[in-house]
């Protein structure tokens, strides 16, 4: 693509974006391993020390050699933002870039995604801790639901891309908007006024049949159960300190571990939940007209899919169109 004079090149990056269990590792190690890449996570729970089984990190065996970076360098009780992660992301991305080699940004934080690639900047004040402590007080006392409707009068796009277990996030947008005068949604969007830097094609996992899906979030969490996910989850539930331990795969077990539930019941809970956070994320990514989707119930098998993924990388990479 032919760049103005004096106008820096933007870098490209291939992201692949999707829901759980889709496949988005394998087809990540898949291209970089095609066109000399290294993988950018983008998991808001694989950034987590400790919790390799819940969130699903690959292992070394599945990574085959590539780089990963961004993976497992906090601990559970370290507090971290999406600020924090473009800032570590973008660092990452121009190494790569420098070294010659091809950023691959993979993941399915959609938050994350949207504000490493659309270059959002973020303005990180203070926490005031009065606000932060009035939100917590009105959430005991009234739940989450009366502060979702909240946060739907006053910032109703952030709201829509919030389901009511987000309580975190929740909190944090009603914090922002007392604090700051102006809610998330138009901080946003003024930060949007420099452009990105990055030169970007975004490859969607998607189903065509969402029972194909759900059916793959199952057998998932069976082999999670298989390789140790109740001693991991144990471990962190004891910690009360631990974000990490509102990951999806821990908390749904406290039921079981307080004698509240049969394990089978917890399990099966934690399916749901699973597949509730998969449609959300369905729901998230298909907004974006800039994806180009893959239906990987569409294809005889893995290999197909990533031959295809490559085929598409092959116009960009050579500076095809934006």
């Amino acid at each position: 693509m032919m760049t103005k004079q004096n106008e820096t090149p933007k870098i490209p990056v291939v992201a692949v974006v999707g829901p759980t269990a889709s496949g988005k590792t394998a087809l990540g190690v898949a291209l970089c391993r095609r066109f000399g890449g290294e993988v950018v996570s983008a998991d808001s729970m694989q950034i987590y020390r400790g919790m390799e089984i819940a969130a699903a990190v690959p292992t070394m065996e599945e990574r085959q050699g590539i780089a990963h970076h961004l993976m497992q360098f906090l601990d559970p009780t370290e507090r971290y933002s999406v600020a924090a992660y473009c800032k570590d992301a973008a660092a990452c991305i121009a190494d790569i870039h420098t070294r010659g080699r091809l950023p691959v940004v993979v993941g399915g934080t959609g938050l994350y995604i949207n504000a490493l690639l659309d270059h959002v900047t973020f303005t990180e004040g203070e926490t005031d801790l009065g606000i932060r402590q009035k939100l917590i007080e009105r959430l005991e006392r009234e739940g989450i639901l009366p502060l979702l409707e909240e946060l739907r009068r006053v910032d109703p796009e952030r709201a829509a891309q919030l389901h009511e277990n987000d309580t975190k996030r929740i909190l944090r947008a009603l914090e922002f908007y007392e604090q700051n005068g102006m809610t998330m949604t138009e901080q946003n969007r003024l930060s949007r006024a420099e452009p990105s830097p990055y030169r970007v094609l975004m490859l969607g996992l998607f189903v065509k049949n969402r029972a194909y899906l759900y059916e793959r979030i199952n057998r998932r969490v069976d082999r999670m159960v298989e390789d140790g996910l109740l001693e991991e989850a144990k471990r962190c539930l004891n910690d009360p300190r631990a974000t990490a331990a509102q990951a999806i795969g821990h908390k749904e077990l406290r039921r079981f571990f307080d004698k509240e539930a049969t394990m089978q019941e917890a399990l099966d809970h934690l399916k749901q939940q699973t597949r509730r956070y998969a449609k959300r994320q369905l729901t998230w990514f298909g907004r974006d007209d800039r994806i180009v989707r893959l239906y990987i119930d569409e294809y005889d098998d893995f290999s197909a899919l990533a031959a295809h993924a490559g085929d598409l990388c092959e116009p960009f990479l050579r500076g095809g169109e934006e």
